[in-house]
């Protein structure tokens, strides 16, 4: 039987009895040509296998391979094989992904995930959720979960956002009256749980924030490699209509992007700025490199000053830079 799963708009979703897995380091650097290793521990879990994803922003997760301590050696999804890719395991529960002569193209997200044959139930339950809700910043909201029948496994909260991997919330037991454990970055002042009845449950939040910065359990690598030529990129002036509003949006967009994880800076007469400015996700082109797209918005007497106004894109070592000016557009 499949876990107990319920999932929602909210982009919050409980999970009755999971493990949690967890994985090392967030972000890896490294050199074209270089080694590097991930590493992830199945928690609980010691009598599954550790199976590894690749997701290239824009695109599905790829298989990438999956690892047990009493194989010998791994399994592999299409398109992957060693000596490039292998793993070893320390510990009935910690796993390794190993990525040997490391290119740009290598650059993506590594996921880690396995099965928890705990987490099975003896029928088939619907669980149900609070679908959706609209709040205001600052303000404190409940979510609510039933889990349908009652197994003593407890209940797991999950935050994710999108195209990203689901972060552990709390876990409460109705036994316990109160959370047992908590994820990183999920403080007890501001995340709780309680229940109503032992298959009625609630996730609170308090001071609930527009966006959250907190880190997913995956590892971001990042390859550089300095033959790479760097982004193509183009900005375009804010339009006449906006103008009038007493705004002005400028774009920049870059093309042939060599990886799917760029940083774009936004200068006004060579000073870096941050308020106004918006960045796109990558989207991968047809011919394997990348494409996104940054605004900054200022006010249009800015604009009517012909500050020189700088777009600069950096990835995989490689930076270009664009510069434009009122003076230099034509009506």
């Amino acid at each position: 039987m499949l876990p107990a799963l319920c999932s929602l708009f909210t982009a919050l979703s409980c999970v009755s009895g999971v493990t949690v897995v967890t994985q090392k380091p967030p972000v890896l650097t490294a050199t074209k040509g270089e080694k590097t290793i991930m590493h992830c521990n199945l928690g609980s879990v010691t009598n599954s296998a550790a199976r590894w994803y690749k997701q290239v922003p824009g695109e599905a997760p790829q298989y990438v391979l999956r690892n047990y301590h009493s194989w010998s050696s791994p399994y592999y999804g299409s398109g992957f094989s060693s000596p490039k890719f292998t793993s070893t395991h320390s510990s009935q529960s910690d796993y390794t992904l190993i990525i040997s002569d490391v290119e740009v193209g290598d650059s993506a997200v590594y996921y880690c995930k396995t099965w928890d044959s705990s987490a099975r139930v003896s029928s088939q339950r619907v669980l149900t959720q609070t679908p959706s809700v609209l709040t205001d910043q600052g303000r404190t909201v409940s979510l609510d979960c039933n889990i349908a029948k009652y197994e003593g496994n407890g209940v797991h909260w999950y935050k994710q956002i999108p195209q990203a991997a689901p972060q552990f919330v709390l876990r409460f037991r109705y036994s316990a009256g109160s959370p047992s454990n908590y994820g990183d970055n999920f403080p007890s002042s501001r995340f709780t749980s309680k229940a109503s009845s032992n298959i009625d449950y609630q996730l609170i939040i308090n001071n609930v924030e527009l966006i959250s910065h907190l880190e997913q359990k995956r590892t971001k690598l990042i390859v550089t490699d300095s033959a790479v030529p760097a982004p193509v990129l183009t900005i375009f002036p804010p339009s006449s209509e906006e103008l009038k509003s007493n705004k002005a949006t400028l774009v920049c967009l870059a093309n042939d992007v060599s990886t799917g994880f760029a940083d774009v800076r936004w200068l006004v007469d060579g000073k870096a700025v941050s308020s106004g400015v918006t960045t796109g996700s990558a989207e991968q082109q047809p011919n394997k490199k990348f494409r996104l797209s940054s605004y900054l918005t200022i006010e249009s007497s800015e604009w009517d000053k012909d500050k020189a106004i700088t777009c600069e894109v950096s990835a995989a070592s490689k930076a270009t830079t664009k510069e434009i000016k009122k003076s230099e557009c034509s009506d």
